[in-house]
């Protein structure tokens, strides 16, 4: 599967019709995230099942502030809708397989768990004020 494009529009439709998406954040003026581009491609043409998508952060300012872009390229994972983190910096071909591995082996039934206790530590907070 090619890399799609997200914008303001789409971004939240593609996190959350997905399982594993990688989000490139970059800029047309950035050198390592041109350097950095063929890399992702390969890798989404090698990983069906994962959506790997661009976002080009001069054209969506919005959304790379809701997402708190600090530097490009950034990559974003997100996996069943949750943001699980961030990569700075252009990888190399084997780091991003690497990465891929392990957003793969990430326990999602512990992210839950943990997310539900967090979510009931704070209700239980709320409920102490």
């Amino acid at each position: 599967m090619s890399t799609v494009n997200v914008t303001e529009d789409t971004f939240t439709q593609t996190i959350e019709n997905n399982d594993i998406v990688i989000v490139d954040a970059w800029a047309d003026w950035c050198g390592p995230c041109k350097a950095f581009s063929p890399i992702f491609e390969e890798a989404s043409e090698k990983h069906s099942d994962i959506t790997f998508a661009k976002l080009d952060t001069e054209a969506n300012p919005g959304l790379s502030a809701a997402l708190q872009i600090q530097s490009i390229p950034t990559l974003i994972v997100f996996r069943e809708g949750i943001h699980l983190g961030e990569q700075v910096g252009a990888l190399r071909p084997g780091e991003l397989e690497e990465l891929i591995e392990q957003i793969r082996n990430i326990d999602m039934e512990e992210v839950h768990r943990d997310i539900a206790q967090q979510s009931a530590q704070r209700d239980d907070q709320q409920g102490e004020n």
